[in-house]
């Protein structure tokens, strides 16, 4: 029972850490000093339709027992093939820039060059996977730094001294906001591989099946709360330095607003949380993306790890070749905003198919809601193409 519980908390934290990474942290402070306090509504926005995301996807995985890409392969043959290779190609594009927060972050704590930072950072992803049992370590060390970050953050937020009133204000009435940067975060929490990256890892723990519905829902929730948590107490702290009219340095928005709230520590703290964010992320996203393709062929299932470690090895090596990737990471949260609504669509049919389910029947209202959301999101990602093309 204690295992079992363990596995059903880190898959939450599996879930938020994957989605806490650098391009987290850059998009937040970006468009916080973008939008300021209207930023909120932003946020909640995204939370609602994360958790509509999550609660769909997470329930109707691991009640029919089978990782999404087979499901879809069952659904239509080659479909799960299709989803396995955009999920992984963005959880690549993501993982660059993972490696390169890594990098970046070590290089405050101890002024290492950016690209020695990232090859150690790598060596230690590389030793969670090769640790005997991974998935526990993987629950362990996600869980710790992120508490860790949320921790930190919440400190330079206090420091700050944001005028929390006018934000929570805005955050139901804002005076102005913004489709683009909703797709964007919505495809940065719960696009891509992050939607199924906690779902894979309650299969891969074995819990499924109808008598953990609660358990897996509960999770779910969690996971979208723990990022969201993140999400607004990082949105307090940059809210707090630029609502004194301070503007952030492009080449590395949030040092900047840690620096100015809290001095030479909240420039160390930024180096604590810009690691953190990153290697967590680097774990998620290197498990997530490769048990898209392991259960498609059968070298790949035997060679697990050997798989991680590759797709960890060549997004440092990516890194390596391109060390600026501030612009890929907020580019890679909409190209996930983009792919969130098919690889959606693809669950909600799986859905309302019985003989993929085990029997289960999942609730019209949770599919009233997925489809809601398939529908906004096309519709924002609609908008946010015509603005940034025909303005």
């Amino acid at each position: 029972m204690k295992k079992r519980n363990a596995a059903i908390g880190g898959a939450a934290f599996l879930m938020a850490t994957s989605a806490i990474g650098p391009g987290f942290l850059t998009q937040t402070s970006v468009f916080t000093e973008a939008l300021l306090t209207n930023f909120g509504f932003v946020i909640l926005i995204s939370v609602v339709i994360d958790i509509c995301v999550q609660l769909n996807i997470w329930r109707v995985i691991t009640m029919s027992g089978f990782a999404a890409q087979d499901l879809a392969n069952q659904l239509l043959p080659g479909l799960g093939v299709l989803l396995a290779f955009l999920i992984a190609a963005g959880g690549l594009v993501f993982n660059i820039g993972n490696i390169g927060g890594t990098g970046l972050g070590l290089e405050v704590l101890t002024g290492m060059d950016t690209r020695y930072g990232a090859l150690i950072s790598c060596l230690i992803a590389l030793g969670v996977f090769g640790y005997r049992k991974a998935g526990s370590l993987m629950d362990i060390f996600t869980r710790v730094l992120g508490l860790l970050m949320i921790l930190l953050t919440l400190y330079i937020a206090f420091s700050a001294h944001p005028p929390i009133g006018e934000a929570v204000y805005r955050s139901f009435w804002p005076a102005t906001t913004d489709t683009l940067k909703i797709v964007t975060l919505v495809g940065g929490t719960v696009g891509g591989y992050i939607s199924f990256a906690g779902a894979h890892r309650l299969l891969e723990a074995g819990i499924k099946g109808k008598e953990n519905r609660q358990q897996v829902s509960a999770s779910a929730v969690r996971g979208i709360l723990l990022t969201s948590l993140m999400r607004f107490v990082l949105f307090l702290a940059v809210l707090g330095v630029v609502w004194q009219g301070v503007h952030l340095d492009p080449a590395n928005p949030l040092a900047s607003a840690f620096r100015m709230a809290a001095g030479k520590m909240g420039y160390l703290f930024f180096g604590v949380v810009m690691w953190s964010a990153a290697i967590t992320s680097v774990v998620g996203a290197s498990y997530t993306s490769i048990s898209f393709w392991k259960t498609l062929h059968p070298y790949i299932a035997q060679h697990e790890r050997w798989m991680v470690s590759g797709f960890i090895i060549a997004s440092t090596v990516l890194f390596l070749v391109n060390p600026h990737p501030v612009k890929l990471l907020i580019f890679a949260g909409a190209a996930n905003g983009f792919i969130l609504p098919l690889s959606l669509v693809v669950i909600l049919i799986i859905a309302t198919k019985k003989r993929l389910l085990n029997g289960y029947h999942h609730p019209v209202w949770m599919q009233v809601l997925g489809w809601l959301v398939v529908l906004a999101m096309s519709w924002m990602s609609v908008l946010a193409v015509r603005d940034s093309f025909f303005k």
